[in-house]
């Protein structure tokens, strides 16, 4: 039997999924397969079908994630290393989230999103992650409580900001940059509303910021308004504090 560097057996998530061993290898994603044309009629043989999938993981996830109490989302990179500082500061952040009464909604994956759902985990708050199907090993970390696998990533992008009262980036790649402008679209245009955005990090966010107060905002791709729903932090305290106020406005209209 082949282990990976963790020591565990190489392990694939396919929607709810589990595959080990010698099946890892089977290639290509659900959500390729969906994206990717096969020839101009292949689709009338499968796209109908898909819809009847696509449909059953939104109702898992409504499902599994409907009693959630109050929660925050956290992005960061699946890369950051256990020794790393960035991992001792998402492992803090998730404890005084849950200190804070708050739940932790990550991708589920390793590295900054382990930190936060280990930290909550550990104070006694609900760690959930909600992880996808990706052409290569992952898989939940040992520190989700509550865990959703999914083959689409339209559906789990539903789940991050449904059941959240705000979001929080600490520092990632290429999929936290995509959840942070599908955040701050889905507030800008009113489809979520009280839903803070918080960068943490200064030293990593700063140069993005910036560009977007220079060169967006001077040139009139967005508003001084838009630029406000970002709120930069190197504090966990600030952080916490900028989720609890928007909690109780969110309160104060509903």
């Amino acid at each position: 039997m082949t282990e990976n560097h963790t020591g565990r057996t190489p392990e694939r998530q396919r929607g709810p999924v589990v595959l080990r061993r010698d099946r890892t290898t089977d290639a290509g994603t659900t959500d390729q397969r969906l994206l990717d044309s096969r020839g101009p009629s292949d689709w009338v043989h499968t796209d109908p079908w898909r819809v009847m999938r696509i449909q059953a993981e939104f109702v898992e996830g409504f499902g599994a994630l409907a009693e959630l109490p109050k929660a925050v989302t956290v992005f960061g990179s699946a890369r950051t290393k256990p020794e790393h500082p960035e991992y001792e500061l998402g492992r803090k952040l998730g404890g005084a989230l849950a200190d804070a009464g708050f739940a932790v909604i990550t991708g589920g994956g390793p590295g900054a999103m382990e930190a936060v759902n280990r930290g909550c985990s550990e104070a006694g708050g609900m760690s959930v992650g909600l992880g996808i199907e990706l052409p290569f090993e992952q898989g939940l970390n040992p520190w989700v409580d509550l865990g959703v696998n999914f083959r689409y990533f339209f559906a789990r992008k539903t789940m991050f900001i449904k059941y959240a009262q705000a979001f929080i980036c600490l520092p990632g790649g290429f999929g936290t940059f995509d959840e942070l402008f599908e955040a701050l679209t889905l507030v800008q245009t009113k489809k979520v509303t009280k839903f803070p955005v918080v960068l943490f990090g200064r030293s990593y966010w700063q140069g993005l910021y910036d560009w977007l107060r220079e060169s967006v905002l001077v040139g009139g791709k967005i508003g001084e308004k838009d630029l406000d729903l970002l709120h930069l932090t190197d504090d966990i305290d600030d952080a916490v504090r900028v989720v609890q106020d928007a909690y109780r406005a969110w309160e104060d209209v509903h």
